[in-house]
């Protein structure tokens, strides 16, 4: 694997099964600073999972009704679609989602989802890591942002949706 580029990259630690808690939860850097937070009451009174940055703003919303709509996931800021994610249908990896981002992008989600081991990937170049085996943690795992232009908020939340799809689907059977 490729080394982390010319900057240090980042390191987040988020919950697991995230969308279904309802409290107020901060995703924090390595360093234990306060990054990200999930805002719990967005969670409860819409249903809309709610990512926001330190100052209070919303980064990253995704609504109940976009939860694995026809097994695809819709990703907004500021109301408008900033990603979509679904299965790759004919892959021989089972575990391979495909994002589309909205400028056209598309980055690639394979690994082990559901053992939270896994890498998103942009034209063959790793993006991000995810990972929960340098944790000790109980239920967390890992977000190893690799590319220093990346957006930390869009790849937590691909990780987050990559996630929920990927139990959905093994619930389905």
């Amino acid at each position: 694997m490729a080394g982390r580029g010319s900057g240090e990259g980042m390191r987040f630690l988020v919950r697991d099964r995230i969308l279904g808690i309802g409290d107020d939860y901060w995703i924090e850097d390595e360093h234990g600073r306060k990054v990200f937070l999930v805002d719990g009451k967005a969670m409860r009174l819409r249903d809309t999972f709610e990512l926001k940055d330190a100052q209070g703003r919303v980064l990253i919303d995704i609504h109940q009704k976009m939860f694995a709509l026809r097994d695809t996931m819709v990703i907004e800021r500021d109301g408008q679609t900033l990603a979509k994610i679904r299965r790759k249908r004919l892959s021989l990896l089972r575990n391979h989602y495909r994002v589309s981002l909205a400028d056209g992008t598309e980055l690639d989600v394979s690994g082990k989802i559901l053992d939270r081991e896994f890498a998103v990937e942009y034209d063959g170049e790793l993006l991000a890591v995810i990972s929960r085996r340098w944790l000790s943690v109980v239920d967390t795992y890992g977000v190893d942002i690799v590319r220093d232009d990346a957006d930390p908020a869009l790849l937590i939340a691909v990780a987050v949706c990559v996630i929920h799809l990927a139990e959905k689907e093994r619930e389905e059977g």
